[in-house]
């Protein structure tokens, strides 16, 4: 009798994720951008919100369109969940709560050189974003300003302006990402164009 050792893929059939990615991160840049203007103080509430909303929807999201082989999606939300892992870590060094040793070693431009990281790659991102909606390109957009912003604020360049540039683009992501997530929620649910997110802007043609 002959055993057949070949394995079988089976595709699972799942929803888009984009709704759920999105929404978490609007929910992180809303909570997060009412710290940058001064409407909350502290950063220990936002915490539990960059860990939930921010990094582990946005990596379900990322984990589910990598099965929709979704490159964009799969990419740009497991790249922002991670971010917002490393950013709330980050918070919780400075507040101790790894222990003095870590936090008697900050050196905020480890985190600058961090969010210059990202920043870069968020342009790429930008780039892939403009061939797909509107509404995808203009919110990456946000995104690389508050990046940017970050970036200066971070490592000491510009002054305050940089702090509110950062914190008003985040804002802007917060409330374009919300508009994004309620409008592939509903336009999937009806299964038409309830919500419009724009045409791509037919910039860079692909082969």
């Amino acid at each position: 009798m002959s055993t057949n050792n070949s394995t079988q893929h089976v595709q699972i059939a799942v929803a888009d994720p984009t709704p759920l990615g999105l929404f978490g991160l609007a929910i992180v840049t809303l909570v997060a951008s009412a710290q940058k203007l001064g409407i909350v103080s502290g950063v220990s509430w936002v915490i539990p919100w960059a860990l939930v909303c921010g990094s582990f929807a946005q990596l379900l999201a990322a984990y589910f369109d990598f099965a929709h082989k979704n490159i964009f999606g799969a990419t740009i939300f497991g790249a922002f969940g991670f971010f917002w892992s490393g950013v709330a870590m980050s918070w919780m060094i400075k507040a101790g709560v790894f222990g003095a040793g870590l936090t008697a070693g900050i050196d905020p431009k480890a985190l600058g050189f961090a969010f210059l990281g990202y920043f870069l790659f968020a342009c790429v991102g930008t780039i892939a974003a403009s061939e797909a909606t509107l509404f995808l390109f203009v919110d990456m957009v946000f995104i690389d300003i508050l990046l940017l912003g970050l970036t200066l604020d971070t490592l000491g360049i510009g002054g305050h302006w940089a702090h509110t540039m950062a914190a008003y683009a985040e804002l802007v992501v917060a409330l374009l990402s919300l508009y994004g997530a309620g409008a592939i929620f509903l336009n999937n649910f009806f299964g038409r164009q309830f919500w419009p997110l724009g045409k791509p802007l037919g910039i860079f043609k692909r082969g």
